[in-house]
């Protein structure tokens, strides 16, 4: 390894963020579904894993060499693109390819970074409680509600990846793929809904290693080959 590049911003939530914790306990007079919160802070996170398999996900999407399981070097053939996504996010050895291709890239936590202006704003909360529930298509009447909880718009996240640089590694091909995951994390959503409306997110002041990179510049589909 001949370096590690840090990729960091602020990750700004548009529309209410619903990131699920996994609760599925009843609790009386609480909601149904409860977002994921630091157990010692108590305030909204967004996991790594989420942000990572959501970009990974819609670069395979992309890529037009995607068959329902994660990306692989065969899969990829000969197309350099899906070859650079495999390279980033790795690939485990299965009964198909006894190798193992390391991934280049990790994912940190992010956490929320202006609680306390979210709080001073709303009167002491940084999500709210959104209340759902299924229509009848033949009656036109709503049934099974049920209480989403949710991170507000207006909060702010820390967002960092680190990418390792290996020495034949061509590192302006990798990062224009990397660019391009995270542009297309802005057009779709983050989290749980997003057909409903839920996880717009922004990069504020995105930087590869110290330069700033402007994310409207990108084109994330790439041309046919």
């Amino acid at each position: 390894m001949t370096k590690i590049i840090e990729i960091k911003a602020k990750l700004n939530v548009k529309t209410g963020l619903r990131i699920g914790s996994g609760d599925n306990e009843i609790h009386i007079g609480g909601v149904d579904a409860p977002v994921i919160k630091d157990s010692f802070t108590k305030l909204p996170y967004i996991p790594g894993s989420s942000i990572k398999g959501k970009i990974r996900s819609l670069l395979e999407l992309t890529s037009g060499k995607c068959k329902g399981t994660p990306l692989t070097m065969k899969d990829a053939g000969n197309d350099v693109f899906a070859q650079n996504i495999v390279k980033l996010f790795g690939e485990s050895a299965n009964k198909n390819n006894s190798e193992i291709v390391l991934g280049k890239l990790s994912f940190y936590d992010s956490k929320l970074i202006n609680a306390a202006e979210l709080k001073q704003a709303t009167g002491n909360y940084v999500t709210e409680i959104k209340s759902e529930n299924v229509i009848d298509r033949f009656k036109g009447t709503a049934s099974n509600p049920r209480q989403i909880e949710r991170v507000i718009a207006g909060a702010k996240f820390d967002f960092k990846i680190c990418l390792k640089q290996f020495e034949n590694d061509n590192i302006n091909e990798l990062l224009e793929v990397l660019k391009k995951g995270l542009k297309l994390l802005e057009m779709d959503s983050l989290g749980g809904s997003g057909s409903r409306g839920y996880g717009k997110i922004e990069f504020e002041d995105l930087q590869f290693d110290e330069v700033i990179i402007n994310l409207s510049e990108v084109n994330p589909f790439p041309e046919s080959n």
